[in-house]
Order: structure tokens, then sequence, then C-alpha cells
């Protein structure tokens, strides 16, 4: 005597089956798209010193685009003609941010720990970009409003924050 198995098979509509023969596989497998990495020319970079603080420096940026993106977690932040760029703190900026349509995120860079220190260095200007493939904007020191130069040693950033006040907690403002 031969023992006959069924196995149930779950309904799948005509529709839902056909939307999942034509998805591509990274939609059907996972999901609907990540947003793709911002555009340089689609973001507008901004900066100035901080009024209460003239070692802090505000940034943000703001996704101009018609869609979501992705920046850097952490802006890619440099000093005149000198090498390196500020570190994030807190540690590990690896990874994205993601900017809405029309979104802005802020961060703050202090440039210097303490503007006596003889290890200063000074430059005229300093770069901020959203993510490190993008060459970013440079602004004066003039335009920032601290003075003819920025002081820089050891220089430290945030992540990119929802708000300029996270920002500014982040970098020890109150």
């Amino acid at each position: 005597m031969r023992i006959r198995a069924t196995i149930a098979v779950p309904a799948v509509s005509a529709a839902a089956a056909a939307l999942l023969l034509t998805a591509p596989q990274s939609q059907a497998a996972t999901g609907p798209a990540r947003p793709a990495r911002c555009a340089e020319k689609a973001l507008t970079v901004r900066a100035k010193a901080a009024a209460a603080d003239p070692t802090v420096v505000r940034m943000s940026v703001t996704n101009a685009g018609g869609r979501a993106c992705v920046v850097d977690r952490v802006p890619t932040v440099t000093f005149g003609d000198l090498d390196g760029a500020a570190l994030p703190v807190p540690e590990g900026g690896t990874g994205g941010h993601r900017l809405s349509a029309g979104g802005t995120a802020y961060a703050d860079v202090r440039t210097i720990g303490d503007p006596a220190d003889p290890e200063a260095r000074r430059v005229g200007s300093l770069t901020v970009a959203a993510s490190a493939a993008h060459w970013g904007r440079s602004f004066t020191a003039a335009r920032l409003g601290t003075g003819r130069e920025v002081l820089v040693w050891e220089p430290v950033t945030t992540w990119w924050q929802p708000t300029a006040a996270a920002a500014d907690r982040a970098i020890g403002l109150s």
C-alpha cells in the first residue's frame, strides 16, 4: 500500500506572483532598495563659527535633491594645506547618514582645545565635505567668523545630527 503525502502550499495571488517574478533579485530578497549616495551637486554645505565659542565651527548639509540619499556618518573636515582631517567623536564614524529630500543634518567641529596652545597651527580656511569622496566646500577664516585665521590642533568633529542643538551637545556646548 502506498502512502500519499500532501503538502500544504500557501496560496499566492497571481498579482503577487507576477510582482515577485518581475522584481529585481535584490528587492525580491531584501525589500526596497536603500537610498543611493548623495551626489555632491545635490548638497548645500554651510559652516560658521559658534558665537559662544570661536574654536567651534557649526556645519550643516542640506539635500536639495528630490529623493532621499546617504552621506557619510561623519563630515570630512580639513584645514588649509595641513594633512589629515578632524577625528570623529565618538569614534567609529564609518557608515552612512540618511538625508530625506529637503532634509538637513548638523555637525560641529572643535578646531583646537586651547587657543593658547603653543602647538597650534594657523590656516586661512577649512573645507567641509559631506562624504570623503566629495571635494567639499571651502570657507575662509573671515567667512567663518574666526578672524584672519583658524587655529588648529587635534581637531574633532561630531557625527551628523538631526538638529544643531544635538550637534552642540555632542561637542560639549550647552
